[in-house]
């Protein structure tokens, strides 16, 4: 990459862009920004110019992948008309999305859960990213719920919780080699009849 064409919002963008990549595939003590930076093709000046710290651009790379994800999830809500399916959706565009390396919400909270204990900034934005999707999904159950495709006696609030406990399971089911597996779709499809009353 010529950074010296780049603007510096483009260039902010590359870091940024590059940091999400190195953080997930490594770890946030074992990434480094001279890593960053080389692999962004700009000096660490340069990098430090638009960051104060490793931390600041490990938080921002949080709060990016959560915005790509939200933007994946209303855009297939949108596209599916059965609400029923709302949850499954969510569900679906995830892992998709995930397979295709363009979300990694839950490869950077499983970073940050080794960091939480001793950096208070990095467990602030943690809580507060993972309250933010939990009430996104709460919402879309209660929507779901008024929509008649989820059963009304179910609470959102737990639901939601459970939703986002599936995720971090995909994630450690794949980086356990598999420790799942078939199970998964089982699962996925117990927690739809629960939810819906529906049998698949």
């Amino acid at each position: 990459m010529r950074s010296s064409r780049l603007s510096a919002p483009e260039r902010r963008a590359a870091v940024v862009e590059t940091a999400c990549r190195v953080f997930a595939k490594s770890s946030y003590h074992g990434s480094t920004t001279a890593q960053i930076a080389r692999e962004t093709g700009v000096t660490e000046p340069v990098l430090y110019r638009h960051f104060s710290s490793k931390r600041e651009l490990y938080l921002v790379c949080l709060g990016v992948a959560w915005d790509r994800l939200r933007a994946l999830w209303e855009k297939a809500l949108a596209s599916e008309p059965d609400p029923s399916a709302w949850l499954g959706t969510l569900g679906k565009t995830y892992l998709q999305a995930r397979a295709a390396d363009r979300v990694i919400v839950v490869d950077l909270w499983i970073q940050a859960l080794t960091e939480a204990a001793d950096d208070p900034e990095i467990r602030r934005g943690l809580r507060e990213q993972v309250r933010e999707v939990h009430d996104f999904v709460a919402g879309v159950i209660r929507r779901s719920q008024e929509a008649g495709g989820v059963r009304p006696e179910r609470d959102a609030d737990a639901e939601a919780w459970i939703f986002i406990s599936l995720g971090l399971l995909t994630t450690i089911d794949r980086r356990l080699g598999n420790l799942v597996g078939d199970e998964f779709d089982d699962i996925v499809a117990s927690r739809r009849t629960w939810m819906t009353g529906k049998h698949a």
